[in-house]
């Protein structure tokens, strides 16, 4: 009897990471993400993963006002932050 569980495993194979990342499995292989040794099994975690994908830039995101580096104004906008 087969069981199903509702929650995806923490470390992926290949072909299953390249899914999860939506890129090809030669494509992942040189991304540099590192791999986790199990047993001879050398395996994707989770985290790393989506670490590697927080980590692209948005398309035009040079352009975008929304990805600038100046906090100060960001918490000014958002009424946070030390007071002016």
């Amino acid at each position: 009897m087969s069981r199903s569980f509702a929650f995806a495993p923490r470390l992926l194979k290949a072909p299953a990471a390249a899914h999860y990342l939506g890129i090809s499995e030669s494509k992942l292989l040189t991304t540099g993400i590192p791999r986790r040794v199990s047993e001879g099994n050398k395996l994707f975690d989770i985290r790393d993963l989506d670490a590697w994908a927080d980590e692209l830039p948005y398309e035009g995101a040079a352009n975008c006002r929304a990805n600038s580096t100046n906090s100060a104004e960001v918490d000014s906008l958002f009424g946070v932050g030390a007071p002016n």
